[in-house]
């Protein structure tokens, strides 16, 4: 067995993206006691269910408990590709209970349910916390795939001796569940992060709106909520990079493995974001910036007044936080904007681009229902320097921004792109 010690601090599971599948065996009831203490500690959990769990445990039940619906066949969505898009978004995905079924299907690399697939699609640290009756755990050929999952790295958390079903007793029995997520804590911990792509690079995204205050109680701001921002915060880190995120306000947990900035103007985002792209390899620039603020802000609300007339209020411009990070830019340097356009995005995209001196710009549309601005969807066209245009499906926020760090991976390497394209 693999477990991880006892005192392990579960700080890791704060604000982490946990893909809990469930496959049908009899242990599949404690799946909603593991997915409760995974919310407990902070973590944001997607269940997956096999079709065979569901005779033990009812998707609803853990949709209560993790708020999020329990997809469980591929065509559950008929507008993405499920699969690879609930693998994209997971930091770490434990399957609990896992049956000689499900492990059989990973050692051999099949795929056909939506657990089997999605954990084809992986590239996050993976847990297994067997379970079955004793005579299936030791069977040769479990056995044999149990010591090919570990050889690629999966960590195995039990099966413990115990009570198992039947009134049977021996080896198979879950492990307890806090074994489980003193497994997922280690999978997440930052020391088993520092790998990847962009192994000790440094970093900085901007995320979310800013606020320009009129008085102590009214300000200028938009309906950015940060979601894509730190969405591209959590890919980068994901790949190694160190990542400092500037963020506006707003409600989103802290990206695990990010450090968070937070800022209320413009002004106040262009100081944080200036000094520290100095040292950074990576420049992102995802928030919905104020281009103006009040010339003077009121030290007292404003009062309406006698008249109907409204006060005039003077606005000028506020620092182009992108632009003068342009102008600074270093060799080698990979900076990176968004443009979120209501009209002739692509045309407004490229004069973006080529203004600021980006080597990368994200165009979307911020006036759809579901992309843009506050949803947790997004597409858009891709620009790059050297005339390159690739187009961005809808997608969820964390799959696109996946595929926004391939692009910049790619840049930075010369490498070629990875085989594979965001969810339809």
């Amino acid at each position: 067995m693999s477990e991880p010690p006892a005192s392990l601090d579960r700080a890791a599971l704060q604000g982490a993206r946990v893909l809990l599948g469930v496959s049908g065996g009899v242990a599949a009831y404690k799946a909603a006691l593991l997915a409760r203490g995974l919310v407990t500690h902070g973590a944001h959990v997607q269940a997956v269910l096999t079709e065979a769990a569901t005779r033990f445990i009812a998707p609803a039940q853990l949709a209560a408990l993790t708020g999020r619906p329990v997809p469980t066949d591929v065509f559950d969505d008929a507008h993405r590709i499920v699969h690879v898009d609930l693998a994209r978004q997971a930091d770490v995905a434990v399957v609990a209970p896992a049956t000689a079924n499900a492990l059989g299907k990973l050692a051999g690399g099949l795929g056909d349910d939506l657990l089997s697939s999605t954990l084809l699609c992986l590239t996050a640290p993976l847990v297994l916390a067997p379970a079955m009756h004793t005579e299936m755990w030791e069977h040769p050929a479990v056995v044999a795939n149990v010591a090919t999952l570990r050889e690629r790295g999966v960590v195995l958390v039990g099966p413990e001796h115990g009570p198992l079903a039947g009134g049977d007793e021996g080896p198979g029995r879950l492990a307890e569940e806090g074994a489980i997520l003193d497994a997922v804590a280690a999978a997440l911990a930052p020391a088993g992060r520092g790998s990847g792509e962009l192994a000790g690079v440094r970093a900085v995204v901007t995320a979310g709106a800013t606020r320009e205050h009129l008085d102590p109680v009214r300000y200028l701001t938009n309906r950015s909520s940060g979601r894509m921002g730190y969405a591209v915060a959590g890919a980068l880190a994901r790949r190694g990079a160190h990542v400092d995120l500037v963020a506006g306000p707003g409600e989103l947990p802290d990206p695990p493995g990010v450090t968070v900035h937070r800022v209320e103007t413009a002004r106040e985002m262009h100081a944080a974001v200036v000094e520290r792209a100095q040292d950074a390899a990576i420049v992102v620039g995802a928030a919905a910036v104020a281009d103006f603020r009040p010339a003077q802000a009121a030290d007292r609300k404003r009062k309406k007044g006698a008249t109907d007339e409204p006060e005039q209020v003077t606005l000028v411009r506020n620092p182009d936080i992108l632009a003068d990070v342009g102008a600074r830019k270093r060799p080698g340097q990979v900076l990176v904007g968004f443009a979120a356009e209501t009209h002739d995005e692509e045309a407004h995209g490229a004069d973006k681009l080529g203004r600021k001196g980006l080597d990368l710009i994200v165009v979307n549309r911020v006036d759809a229902h579901d992309a843009g601005f506050a949803v947790e969807t997004n597409r858009g066209v891709l620009l790059t320097a050297d005339g390159q245009r690739i187009a961005l499906p809808l997608a969820s926020k964390e799959a696109l921004a996946e595929t926004l760090v391939d692009h910049i991976v790619a840049r930075r390497t010369g490498a070629d792109l990875p085989e594979r394209t965001p969810p339809r």
